[in-house]
């Protein structure tokens, strides 16, 4: 389809998606997430596609948050439906059985600190600012970020960032755990493309049963989550790509990898 607010750019054997309202830091309106979720479904009928880069477009912003007049504009039932759209977006993002790194260069408030939450890892220039503002507006994070935030870096820590409202800077996101890299902002996509080339050189059956695996079991008891585990670790065993990966060790030679 036709985009108006995303970029996506595909260069096998990964897709680079932008927010692209650089005038607006990007923010994320009804629109936008519609596109987004049409640009994820796209990348996602390519079998050549292994990962996905999220970024925004412009130095300023990956996400500076919600579109506010059309926030302005929600009442309760709205509002609840909006929120659910948003998770159910984001939830999508973060099941897709690829990794998708987030670029986060600039402002990540609110929706776009949560849209980066989503995200399997996330990559954040030095001038990089994260925060979930929304208590200022007179509402709560809604697109996941009193869910995801606390999973993230501990409830102490995320209530602190969800009940102020205050911005934290890449290194303080780095000391807590919310982002996973810092790096100088010339080099974010470089680095999130070798990142992401690093990942997919593997098993692409592992790797989708890797993340399958720590999503189900973050919500599962010890027990039922190492039961898990061994079912993901057994459908391995049988696949081919388990066969190639175990010969070319032994022969000493890059496996080749037909994900079967």
């Amino acid at each position: 389809m036709t985009f108006e607010n995303i970029l996506l750019e595909i260069r096998a054997p990964l897709a680079v998606i932008t927010l692209n309202r650089p005038r607006v830091l990007n923010a994320l309106n009804a629109a936008t997430l519609r596109e987004l979720s049409a640009a994820v479904e796209e990348v996602m009928s390519d079998p050549s596609i292994l990962a996905i880069l999220l970024t925004g477009a412009g130095p300023k912003a990956f996400v500076a948050g919600a579109d506010i007049t059309e926030l302005a504009g929600l009442d309760e039932a709205s509002g609840r439906a909006y929120a659910m759209e948003g998770q159910g977006i984001f939830r999508r993002i973060e099941t897709l059985g690829i990794p998708v790194i987030a670029c986060i260069n600039g402002f990540a408030l609110g929706g776009g600190c949560e849209l980066a939450m989503a995200c399997t890892l996330r990559v954040a220039s030095e001038t990089a600012r994260l925060g979930q503002p929304e208590v200022k507006l007179g509402v709560i994070a809604g697109f996941g970020g009193t869910q995801r935030l606390p999973r993230l870096v501990g409830r102490g820590r995320a209530l602190k960032m969800l009940l102020t409202g205050g911005t934290i800077s890449a290194a303080e996101a780095l000391r807590i755990g919310l982002v996973d890299e810092v790096v100088a902002a010339d080099e974010l996509m470089v680095r999130a493309e070798a990142l992401a080339l690093e990942i997919v050189a593997n098993a692409p059956i592992a790797l989708r049963r890797t993340l399958v695996a720590v999503d189900a079991g973050l919500d599962m008891l010890l027990e039922d989550a190492l039961a898990e585990e061994a079912r993901h670790f057994g459908h391995c065993c049988g696949t081919k790509d388990k066969a190639e990966g175990t010969s070319a060790f032994l022969e000493k030679r890059s496996a080749a990898w037909i994900g079967e």
